[in-house]
């Protein structure tokens, strides 16, 4: 329930206090006095998009903070918490208009976005008139209103829905990669047999290429290494050696030792060329090959290069290359298995579309034929007995939330064919509609304020009455707030303010003044006749809150 309403330095308000009540509250005045302002001032803090500039004339910026009384099971908290925001008995909104067109809104004073507010709103007001584009003049919406007024849950048709467009995206997907593998079947196959016949592996480039070297340098460098192996053999370096050993021993005694040294070094020399003789063998070894070894490995050498080339991936990722290309293979070989069990997966899941659909839409019938019936008791009262009232429901295509396209249709006569409600009805029979079909689709519904913006345009006398009374019995237990130029539904109201503007310092200014029993004969008065009040008006006045059951 919406408690107070604090609002600086907007528009032509300087600044106001309203202390709201529970029941139907009535706000009037004359055209013109600021009543728009007020609910202007109170779809900005709720984060409404409404006029870009509210800002008074020479004020800074302009405030606007609205107190709500929240039930514990209040679905704003719902939000709150998602928000990760305190809550409580009370909701503290406030919002800031700078000069500059800056807005800032907070939250039980914690700064929040537009979208938080908005949210809330939801759960918090409910605003309607004759120029209602917040949902049942629109048929866009009307099936969320039929399905908020069963009680529906669509979770599970949204899931199912889901998981239909998830199978059948697999299934195009699926099918798009067997396209293109199919059109590259023949290169795949090729591909494959020529890169698993020469099957190379990675590193395998580099040896070849470094033993290629090698062989293409073997022939000078084993010329070199076997006149080495000569030097070094019994008719060179050894023999001499050797010799020089013998004669040196021969002598050795006669020169009492001196020449031990000489002949130790020279017995290391032997060792020394006898392991270089072994290891210029092993190596003159390892360099004889086949003549035909290099013309080989020459070949495979250019093989894995050209293979390289032609698929534009390096040499050591053709092993790894060959294995995409046989995984692609596979695909394309088990896709008709694939494909088949894909397209179980899309049947079965349009199975359970269509049953999660089809129950929805059972359940809609079932309500709107619910609602046409609630409808039909309401219009009675509101002197539109002969009218009717139906909601259409037609099959559409396929989506999240079903397949029905809902219409709410009516017929102001007997006979008359059906139409849109925007299209058929007039002025006041629109009022009454929506007024019927209001209190319909909010019936239920615990802790919002319900906000009607001259829903009682073009009607009068016993009709207006009916409205009012209507009205009234709306707000039993709840919180109505009307704004209206009726005199008969501003006599039911059961807290009345008059909005009223004047001209002070040559500035223009709107108040809201709460006004006494007196005061409302005075205001309905005015209502009846206009700018000169009568002793007749204020009789007829009179008359008219007498008239007001007593809650």
């Amino acid at each position: 329930m919406l408690v107070s309403l604090d609002i600086r330095d907007v528009l032509i308000i300087d600044h106001l206090e309203l202390n709201f009540q529970p029941g139907l509250n009535v706000l009037t005045g004359e055209t013109g006095a600021g009543k728009s302002i007020l609910l202007d001032s109170l779809g900005f803090v709720l984060g409404w998009r409404g006029r870009a500039e509210l800002v008074r004339q020479g004020a800074a910026q302009g405030e606007v903070i609205a107190e709500f009384v929240l039930a514990p099971d209040h679905p704003a908290h719902a939000i709150l918490a998602e928000a990760g925001l305190p809550s409580g008995d009370t909701l503290l909104l406030r919002r800031v208009n700078t000069r500059d067109g800056r807005k800032t809104g907070w939250v039980n004073d914690r700064r929040v976005s537009g979208e938080v507010l908005r949210a809330l709103s939801e759960t918090l007001v409910e605003l309607h008139g004759q120029q209602d584009d917040r949902g049942l003049l629109n048929p866009r919406v009307h099936r969320d209103l039929l399905d908020a007024f069963a009680g529906l849950d669509l979770g599970p048709l949204r899931a199912a829905w889901s998981a239909l467009a998830k199978a059948r995206k697999a299934q195009t997907q699926a099918e798009s990669q067997m396209q293109a593998v199919q059109a590259e079947e023949e290169f795949l196959r090729h591909a494959v047999a020529e890169l698993d016949a020469l099957a190379p592996e990675p590193g395998e480039e580099a040896q070849l290429d470094a033993q290629r070297r090698l062989m293409q340098q073997a022939e000078k460098v084993c010329a070199d290494i076997a006149r080495a192996a000569t030097a070094l053999s019994d008719d060179g370096a050894e023999r001499l050696v050797g010799d020089a050993t013998r004669w040196l021993e021969d002598v050795a005694d006669a020169v009492e030792g001196r020449l031990d040294p000489a002949l130790d070094a020279l017995s290391r020399a032997m060792d020394a060329l006898g392991e270089a003789q072994m290891t210029v063998a092993a190596c003159m070894d390892a360099l004889e090959f086949h003549p035909g070894a290099l013309e080989q490995l020459e070949d495979r050498l250019f093989a894995i290069r050209g293979l390289a080339r032609k698929h534009g991936v390096l040499p050591d990722d053709l092993s790894g290359f060959a294995d995409d290309l046989r995984a692609r293979l596979d695909r394309l070989d088990n896709s008709a298995r694939d494909m088949a069990s894909l397209a179980q997966a899309v049947s079965d899941a349009q199975s359970a579309y269509d049953s999660a659909a089809a129950t929805v839409s059972d359940a809609r019938a079932q309500s709107a034929a619910r609602l046409d019936a609630e409808m039909a008791g309401e219009l009675a009262p509101l002197k539109m007995e002969r009218a009717q009232f139906s909601t259409a429901i037609t099959r559409s295509d396929a989506g999240p939330e079903g397949w029905d396209a809902v219409t709410f249709e009516v017929a102001t006569n007997p006979g008359a064919p059906k139409g849109a409600l925007s299209k058929i009805a007039s002025g006041g029979e629109l009022s009454r509609f929506l007024l019927a079909l209001k209190v319909c689709l909010t019936r239920g519904q615990s802790g919002m304020t319900m906000i009607f913006d001259e829903i009682d345009r073009g009607v009068g006398g016993a009709t207006a009455n009916a409205v009012g009374r209507r009205l009234r019995a709306l707000a039993e237990g709840a919180q109505v707030l009307v704004v209206t130029h009726s005199p008969q539904v501003a006599a039911l109201g059961a807290h009345h303010w008059r909005v009223e503007k004047s001209v002070t310092d040559g500035q223009t200014l709107s108040r809201v003044v709460p006004l006494s029993a007196e005061a409302r004969v005075q205001e309905i008065a005015r209502m009846l006749s206009g700018d000169k009040v009568t002793d007749a008006a204020r009789a007829a006045a009179e008359d008219l809150l007498s008239a007001v059951p007593q809650s």
